[in-house]
C-alpha cells in the first residue's frame, strides 16, 4: 500500500487533470492507480486538502483544488517587493531559489503564505531560499506551483529555471 503523501498527492494530479464529479468516481481511479482505501478514507483526504465542488457546464459539478485560481497578480508582486528571483535549481529533493541580495526573505515569507500543501517549509538567508518539499512532491509540482501561484515572481526569470 502506498503512503499518505503519495496517495494525496496523486489526487491533487488527478483532480486537477480532470473533471472528476463524484468521490466514487475519484476512488475508481485511484484503485486503478494502485491506491486501496475506503470512502471515508477519501473523505478525510478531500477535506485535508480543502477540495470544493464547482458548477461545471458538461459534468454539473466538479472537484477542484484550492486557490488555483486565485493566483496573485504580477504587479501586486512588485508591490510588495517580490521581484528579484534569479535562478531556481534543485538538490538532493529540495528547491533552491536565488535572489539579488535582501530579497530572499520576502519572497520567502510569500511562499510560506501560499499555505500550499507540496512545500513542508523554507529556509531564508539573504540571497538563497532553501524549499523543503514535501515527500512524493516531485520537482515539476513544486516549478507548477510557483508558476500557478507567483506568477510574476517565475515570469521575471523564466530564462534561468531549471526543471
Amino acid at each position: 500500500m502506498k503512503n499518505r503523501n503519495e496517495r494525496l498527492m496523486k489526487i491533487r494530479r488527478l483532480i486537477g487533470s480532470m473533471n472528476i464529479s463524484s468521490q466514487e468516481e475519484l476512488l475508481k481511479l485511484l484503485e486503478k492507480q494502485g491506491y486501496e482505501m475506503t470512502q471515508a478514507t477519501l473523505s478525510r483526504d478531500l477535506k485535508y486538502l480543502k477540495v470544493a465542488k464547482m458548477p461545471d457546464n458538461s459534468a454539473g459539478y466538479v472537484y477542484i483544488l484550492p486557490n488555483i485560481e486565485q493566483a496573485v497578480e504580477e504587479t501586486e508582486l512588485a508591490n510588495r517587493g517580490l521581484t528579484g528571483l534569479i535562478s531556481l535549481d534543485f538538490a538532493q529533493g529540495m528547491a533552491i531559489l536565488r535572489t539579488l541580495p535582501g530579497h530572499a526573505s520576502s519572497i520567502a515569507y510569500t511562499i510560506d503564505g501560499l499555505d500550499a500543501y507540496e512545500i513542508a517549509g523554507t529556509i531564508a538567508g539573504d540571497d538563497t531560499i532553501l524549499i523543503i518539499p514535501r515527500d512524493g512532491v516531485t520537482r515539476s509540482d513544486l516549478v507548477n506551483l510557483l508558476k500557478i501561484r507567483m506568477p510574476g515572481l517565475i515570469q521575471e526569470s523564466s530564462g534561468s529555471l531549471k526543471n
